[in-house]
Parts: structure tokens; sequence; C-alpha cells
């Protein structure tokens, strides 16, 4: 059985990512800052928050040492918040970069520790249409989305050799507690700059990570797919 590790579980696309690779056959394990309630012999929790390089290392660990392998990551985990630049708390400012550039290079790093003994590994990362679509009001998002893919293209080489390979998925606008708090005619506004013009699901982003760690598709990495035709 394949071990498949993905951050921000508790909720959103990430709890659905977890239920749909536990039907696949995975062993998955998640992790958020809050607890789960996903209920599963084939899933496993932790209550951790990836920025934190201490915690990080030792939730790895653990789970080696409980399994002797973790086959995919996927760095789902990310924090949103829509303010323009002349608003936007400190606090919020360091919460998003800690989170979604921080974290996603810890995980990153400390699985790929793993994968290099395997001689294998698939790693995803979550980026954003917020970045080429240049939203207002998102500077901050936007930035740490986009240092995403700049971190998946240069992980994606520096991993190469051993057998790892580093993509990033950006999902079209989907239904989530992330954009409950955004206003109808905004989100309206942005489906009609999507190709797309409808929401799409965590199933369909869950197909473009299948592409991604496929066993069969080891020459592909350092990629974005932009989904809904951004």
């Amino acid at each position: 059985m394949k071990t498949i590790l993905i951050t921000g579980t508790s909720s959103g696309i990430g709890k659905s990512l977890a239920m749909y690779y536990i039907c696949k056959g995975y062993r998955v394990i998640g992790c958020s800052r809050r607890e789960t309630t996903i209920k599963s012999p084939d899933y496993e929790h932790y209550q951790v928050d990836i920025t934190d390089q201490k915690a990080v290392m030792k939730m790895i660990s653990e789970i080696y040492d409980n399994h002797q392998s973790i086959d995919v990551l996927i760095n789902n985990a990310g924090v949103a918040s829509m303010n323009h630049s002349f608003l936007m708390p400190i606090d919020s400012i360091c919460k998003i970069l800690d989170t979604n550039v921080i974290g996603t290079f810890l995980m990153s790093r400390e699985c790929a520790k793993i994968m290099m003994i395997q001689h294998q590994g698939r790693i995803v990362n979550f980026t954003s249409f917020a970045v080429p679509l240049k939203l207002e009001g998102e500077a901050v998002y936007a930035a740490s989305k986009a240092a995403v893919i700049t971190l998946t293209e240069i992980l994606a080489r520096e991993y190469a050799g051993f057998g790892i390979t580093v993509n990033a998925v950006a999902p079209p606008a989907v239904e989530t507690d992330m954009i409950k708090g955004v206003p109808k005619a905004k989100m309206d506004a942005l489906l009609q700059r999507q190709a797309i013009h409808r929401y799409g699901t965590a199933e369909e982003v869950a197909r473009v990570i299948d592409f991604f760690i496929d066993p069969l598709n080891g020459m592909i990495t350092g990629q974005t797919i932009y989904m809904a035709g951004i």
C-alpha cells in the first residue's frame, strides 16, 4: 500500500483529496492545525503547524518509522486574505507567507529526505490563478503563490537525480470555506475570467494530481498546470 501525505486535510479541497485517495487504495496521512472528522482505518491524522520546523521533522520521522515510506506529498495547505495593500495587517502578511511558502518548503524538504532513500517520490504543490490574473486585493497571496511556482521549478531540478518529481497545480475556483466570505459579484466576475465559466470540483483537481503522481510519468517535473483555461 502506497503512503500519501496531504497537508490541510481538516476541510476544503484537502479533506476531499484525503477521501478520494482513501477510496483509491492509498494509506492517507493528513495534517492540519485543527482536528479532523475523517474516520477510516486507512487514514491517520497529525495536528501540526507546517510552519513549525521541529514539529514537521518529528511528524515525518514518525511516519517513516511507522510505514517506512512516503510515496507522495500533496502540499495543499494554504492561507488566503483579500485586502487592499494599504489595509493589509502585518500579521496577515506573515501568516500567508509562513504557511504558503515556508510550510510548502519545509514539507517538501523533509519528505524529499525520505523519498531520496527510496529513490522515488512525487511532490505536488498548490499554487493559484491569482498569479497570472494579478488579482487586485491579493498582492501578498499572489506573491506567496508565485513563490511556490519558483520553489516547484527549482526543487524539481534539485531532486531530479533522486527520482523525485515536483510539480504544481493551480485549481479553478472551488466552492470551499476559503471563498465563503467573498462577495458573489466578485466570484461571478472571476468565473468569467476563466475559459470555463463555472466552479471546479475537488475531484477534478485530484485528476490533475493523478497525472503528476502516476509512476509512468517520471519525466514530468517542474511543471505548473492552470485549470479552467486561465
